[in-house]
């Protein structure tokens, strides 16, 4: 029998974060298992025969307009200031997304993208981020036009390959994620804070499990040994219907497929760091890891990324599926109660959270702990 005061089930964020703060806080003892060959979860990060850092489940900008999250990470790195953007690929234009005043005179005519900027002026405030939502709202043929234009080539096609469902199957905060920026704005990210681990976040998560208390098992599977460890705490950063062994029926989950393309003595393949494909092919997005650092290659790297079901036994659940029939089951499991056991992250909280709020979710776990 392994004895430890705490037991973490996963080397990513939010495990990384609870073991940083037990054992640098409570100065008690955490062993952290994955089943992973390699700390990091779906942040890992390696540096490929190019020397180009490529992130290996899908790109990673880490951004917030929490200060203390972003204090907290700074801890553990440096950083890489870095500000997204991104375009997206509708009727063979490479377009900015978010669409903004700069998008719409790449798409449109001249007269109809002055058109468009005039009516948006009048209706609201410039610099503001409006849902495709709020537009329809106004009563405006222009504004109609131009939400609906945006619905059908930028939305529609990426979120059913994306989520394998249609847009009325989805939650819709899924849908209120697209905005219009009244603004010439071409950030893909508006929060104060943005930017990539200098040295990777790989490196960012090594630091934060370098105490000495923190003992680190990969390859290891939680439910092949967990008869075999004792602790007065567990921390699981799996499936919650997995955990519970499936006993109110499994929820859903979308797993990423990624084609990495290599070429040699290439200064640029696409020319910039990320380009999305609403609307053509089965992938998502390619991204083009070269322009995610400041250093010079010979060489570029092109990932990219197919989402596709997840599989059990087949291949590795990535992130929830927000609907209502996911979330009437994942109350069920809510509701179960494993004493001494705390299910949190992306998968025990059936949440599709950005980085910085699986790392506010952990510290905010940490504080509820007492000692």
């Amino acid at each position: 029998m392994y004895n430890t005061d705490n037991l973490i089930v996963g080397a990513g964020l939010s495990g990384a974060v609870l073991a940083e703060r037990i054992t640098n806080v409570f100065k008690e003892s955490v062993l952290i298992i994955d089943k992973r060959s390699h700390i990091g979860g779906n942040v890992y990060d390696y540096i490929d025969k190019s020397g180009i850092c490529i992130h290996k489940y899908g790109p990673h900008v880490f951004h917030t307009t929490e200060s203390r999250v972003w204090n907290y990470l700074s801890n553990f790195t440096e950083w890489h200031y870095f500000i997204l953007k991104v375009k997206a690929m509708i009727d063979g234009v490479n377009v900015i997304i978010p669409f903004n005043f700069n998008s719409l005179r790449e798409i449109f005519p001249k007269s109809l993208a002055s058109r468009m900027e005039n009516v948006l002026l009048d209706n609201f405030a410039y610099g503001s981020r409006i849902s495709i939502f709020e537009l329809t709202k106004c009563n405006n043929p222009d504004l109609s036009f131009l939400a609906n234009f945006i619905y059908q080539n930028v939305f529609v096609g990426y979120t059913e390959k994306q989520w394998g469902l249609l847009p009325d199957q989805l939650d819709p905060s899924v849908a209120s994620r697209i905005p219009v920026n009244v603004s010439r704005d071409d950030r893909y990210f508006t929060d104060k804070y943005q930017g990539i681990p200098l040295d990777g976040y790989t490196s960012l998560v090594s630091n934060m499990l370098g105490n000495p208390l923190i003992e680190v098992q990969l390859s290891t599977d939680y439910f092949e040994v967990k008869n075999k460890i004792k602790s007065k705490r567990v921390f699981f950063t799996g499936m919650i219907d997995e955990f519970y062994g499936y006993k109110h029926g499994k929820l859903n989950y979308r797993n990423l497929d990624f084609k990495i393309m290599r070429h040699a003595n290439c200064e640029a393949y696409q020319g910039i760091p990320h380009l999305n494909y609403p609307n053509n092919y089965d992938f998502t997005r390619s991204i083009e890891y070269k322009y995610y650092m400041p250093r010079n290659f010979n060489d570029t790297v092109v990932v990219y990324e197919f989402p596709q079901q997840y599989i059990e036994g087949k291949n590795e659940a990535y992130y929830p599926i927000p609907n209502d029939e996911n979330y009437a089951l994942f109350s069920k499991y809510k509701q179960e109660n494993a004493r001494g056991t705390y299910i949190y992250g992306r998968l025990g909280d059936y949440k599709y959270y950005n980085m910085d709020q699986a790392i506010l979710r952990a510290l905010e776990l940490f504080g509820s702990i007492t000692k």
